[in-house]
């Protein structure tokens, strides 16, 4: 499956928007502390910044979404999605690419 095939299902699997603004706060904080620990040589900040990522991120699927994370099922294209997802969430683009998945799952 390409990305292009996997962004409708991972968009569709983070439809509340309470979702998303979990996954985008754990992208940019697990991301940060991810450089902050290479740019410090701090490996267990790294540590960290996967707990901060992938928690936030867990969290929301468990008791917001009430599904399974991409993650588990196709983890680099997931890790793509979220940063995708941050980039367009972050941009104000993200209702258009709802819009554009929910279209290409239609026809």
């Amino acid at each position: 499956m390409t990305f292009e095939e996997f962004w409708p299902r991972y968009l569709q699997a983070h439809s509340d928007p309470r979702t998303r603004a979990c996954h985008v706060a754990g992208t940019i904080a697990g991301t940060a502390l991810v450089l902050g620990a290479i740019a410090l040589r701090k490996p267990w900040l790294a540590g960290i910044g996967l707990v901060a990522g992938y928690g936030s991120a867990w969290f929301s699927h468990a008791f917001i979404e009430h599904n399974k994370p991409e993650t588990f099922s196709a983890p680099v294209a997931s890790l793509r999605g979220d940063f995708v997802m941050a980039w367009h969430v972050l941009r104000g683009s993200i209702d258009g690419e709802i819009a554009r998945a929910q279209g290409a799952q239609v026809s």
